[in-house]
């Protein structure tokens, strides 16, 4: 066969055997019937999970955090295509072990379904599919697919609980700049009052998507253009590094141009740079800091052939593989929705009768607050204000069962809403048990900020808690004994920075353990 040439990364030049281009037509009769069931397997894998997959395309083309994940899909086909002289090489077979990869994955997607956490689910329909991919063409395919088949676990939207970490992180680079360049600033948690104006180092602003778009780039090259694994972990840390520090940067310059100029002007200009620039500028960056040192052509063979031939027991016919996988799959969808079962709840509920506390009218700069939880069956939101004229805001929000779109917690409902005008500025030491945090917001009259402490509380079945985590596992728990369990979150705020009558009004309901199980049942005393 003819050779060709092709550079080696460190200076030499070696010759490889020329493989011939891989199409359709020459693909052996075995590989074909291979891949039919594979198309059948996967397609009937996306047709059951299709409202997953809706909600991960959904996901993928609205949010800004996780745009990267569009281009997953087209890269991993093209990791495969590029291995395809090597594939052809192989000799697919149906392995009964690789239908363990789906019943995992489906086990890990009937958990993410039951306790309500996106990540799991969609984890779990990526496994289904790698598990498919091994089911049906086998060991030796699965281990020459190794790195794309991993990859394709890129397209599952994560890190977004890198935000806040990322926020504090992006205000402790700004700050030192600021104060170098003579502006005078001051830092209250993620707000920044630098010269004229206040800013926001808001979730957006926080650098989390590209660090996370940078992991799945680093990914990427370290494995196409790198050979050693300690170059490879030196790019890779790199690239999550350096967008980190440039976005604090990026923070300084928008905060300078607009001490400069206007804010209007510097925060126009910085999402134009930020969006279409900054991302490829950091992107070329990073690549020109590693190139020197790459070791690897990107298009050289990803795996010998040979060292791959072996004997593969525990051999299945291929429709049979495509069958079991369809099966498990379907068995988890079934169970999930027979898990799904809603707890009673009255058709009503009311907010309760406090001691020494009266319920008055949402009046004043405050009532501008208002939790939110689209998916709940029932939402209520009060006032109540004690003799000495303190007010304290309640929200309660009851679901008979979570799922897609009723979750208890997620992201963007409860206390902030997503793109909302609240911002939390700090996180507060617990207030009588419940999560506490220090929010603001514009007034409506421009005259200033307004400042409130909210604190919360969740409900589900009889376990009573502040912890988010601790919300899931009591779901999954319910789901796993098979007893439906009515969930509740409760939310009391008051406006400014003390959170003394918070404590008093959780005191004066008798404690949220009592008040929420009766509010639960309907009871107002």
């Amino acid at each position: 066969m003819p050779g060709r040439a092709r550079h080696d990364g460190v200076g030499g030049v070696r010759v490889l055997a020329g493989t011939p281009p891989v199409t359709v037509g020459s693909l052996t009769s075995a590989w074909r019937r291979h891949l039919g069931w594979l198309a059948l397997a996967a397609t009937g894998l996306l047709l059951l999970f299709r409202a997953e997959v809706g909600t991960l395309t959904h996901l993928w083309w609205t949010s800004t955090t996780y745009g990267h994940c569009l281009f997953i899909p087209p890269v991993v086909g093209w990791l495969v295509w590029q291995r395809r002289g090597e594939l052809a090489r192989l000799a697919p077979v149906g392995w009964l072990p690789g239908v363990a990869i789906v019943a995992g994955g489906a086990a890990t997607w009937w958990v993410g379904d039951a306790a309500s956490v996106a990540l799991f689910r969609q984890a779990g329909l990526v496994a289904m599919l790698d598990g498919a991919v091994v089911a049906v063409l086998g060991p030796q395919v699965a281990r020459g697919l190794l790195f794309p088949l991993a990859y394709l676990f890129f397209a599952v939207p994560f890190g977004g609980e890198l935000e806040p970490l990322l926020q504090q992180v992006t205000v402790a680079i700004v700050m030192p700049l600021l104060h170098l360049a003579g502006i005078p600033a001051v830092s209250d948690g993620v707000l920044i009052h630098a010269g004229r104006y206040w800013f926001e180092v808001a979730e957006a602003c926080s650098g989390a998507k590209f660090v996370i778009a940078m992991a799945a780039f680093g990914v990427l090259v370290a494995h196409l253009c790198f050979r050693s694994w300690r170059r490879r972990g030196v790019f890779l840390a790199a690239a999550l590094v350096v967008p980190v520090l440039a976005n604090g940067v990026r923070a300084f310059g928008t905060i300078v141009a607009a001490d400069l100029s206007s804010v209007e002007a510097a925060t126009g200009f910085d999402h134009i740079v930020y969006g279409w620039v900054f991302f490829a500028a950091v992107m070329a960056g990073v690549l020109a800091l590693g190139w020197r040192w790459f070791d690897r052509a990107p298009d050289d063979p990803a795996f010998d052939p040979a060292d791959l031939q072996a004997a593969v027991r525990l051999r299945v016919n291929p429709a049979a593989g495509a069958a079991l996988v369809l099966g498990i799959a379907a068995l988890a969808l079934a169970w999930g929705a027979l898990a799904r079962a809603p707890a009673p709840i009255p058709a009503r509920i009311a907010l309760p009768d406090v001691p020494g506390w009266r319920r008055v009218p949402l009046a004043g700069p405050a009532a501008a607050w208002e939790p939110f939880h689209p998916g709940a069956d029932h939402l209520l939101f009060g006032r109540y204000a004690d003799r000495s004229g303190r007010a304290v805001d309640i929200g309660v929000a009851l679901f008979a069962a979570q799922g897609e779109g009723h979750e208890l917690v997620s992201f963007g409902t409860g206390v902030l809403r997503q793109d909302g005008r609240w911002v939390r500025v700090a996180d507060l030491a617990p207030v009588a048990g419940g999560a506490a945090i220090r929010m603001r917001a514009p007034r409506p009259d421009g005259s200033g900020p307004v400042e409130r402490v909210a604190a919360t509380w969740y409900r589900v079945g009889d376990v009573v808690t502040a912890d988010p985590a601790r919300v899931k596992i009591e779901t999954l728990r319910a789901r796993l004994a098979g007893r439906p369990a009515a969930a509740m979150a409760i939310h009391l705020s008051v406006e400014g920075a003390d959170p003394a009558p918070i404590a008093a009004f959780a005191r004066a309901l008798g404690g949220i353990d009592a008040s929420s199980a009766a509010i639960g049942r309907g009871v107002t005393r």
